[in-house]
């Protein structure tokens, strides 16, 4: 199956429990990154345009238009519908909206959006330098992308722990909350093989971007790319 296929059936399979899933997993630790990506991308008092990409059920698009100035706006994309669906009742009346649309073939202009951003998602992408040249194209100059992505610790001890328990751990209460063994076994695994800041920062540089930034979080559980058009 082509991975857009497979993972746009993941996540319509395991939709309604994403969100429950994602804070249980990560003890809570995913609101408190979502925050300080918020604060990189509603940098400024004026409004913003943003396309959230792989928006999923929004959790971001709607901690992003909660902080970005009076008048902003967010466009939110994902390969899917089920995931969509959740996140259109969650954004009902705010000044966000939802498509169906591919991160690797957006369907807006040259220079539409003020910032783009992606969380935990860039990892799913087919072809990730499609995808980060896509959201360069959408961003207007001097714009910002900013990426939240789940990765894994460099020293080797943490790092034992944090195997045994994504590997091991995770899948089980995945499966158990969504009788869905298998996208919790794919989710920590694309973790693993996702590269770090050494290889993906020369990536973004690649696509076009200057000023690229990592931070990370959690003793590296996650990274936060910030890269300026």
């Amino acid at each position: 199956m082509p991975k857009k296929e497979g993972i746009r059936n993941l996540f319509d399979d395991i939709a309604t429990k994403y969100d429950r899933f994602n804070h249980i997993s990560s003890f809570g630790a995913d609101r408190s990154w979502r925050r300080k990506a918020v604060k990189a991308i509603a940098d400024t008092d004026l409004p913003i345009r943003v396309l959230d990409v792989a928006t999923g059920t929004a959790d971001f698009a709607l901690a992003v238009i909660k902080k970005a100035a009076y008048g902003s706006s967010v466009t939110g994309i994902d390969l899917s519908e089920g995931m969509l669906e959740v996140g259109r009742r969650k954004c009902q009346g705010l000044p966000i909206h939802l498509e169906k649309g591919d991160a690797e073939d957006i369907s807006f202009k040259d220079g539409t959006f003020d910032r783009v951003c992606v969380a935990f998602g860039v990892r799913n992408f087919e072809n990730l330098m499609k995808g980060l040249e896509e959201m360069r194209r959408v961003l207007k100059q001097g714009g910002k992308l900013v990426i939240l992505e789940l990765s894994y610790p460099k020293n080797r001890f943490i790092f034992s722990l944090y195997k045994f328990y994504s590997l091991k751990i995770l899948p089980r209460i995945g499966a158990g909350m969504t009788g869905n063994t298998g996208a919790y076994t794919y989710l920590p695994d694309s973790i693993l093989k996702f590269p770090l800041p050494e290889k993906f920062i020369p990536m973004l540089k690649e696509a076009g971007f200057t000023t690229v930034n990592a931070r990370q979080f959690m003793f590296g559980v996650c990274r936060m790319y910030c890269a300026i058009k």
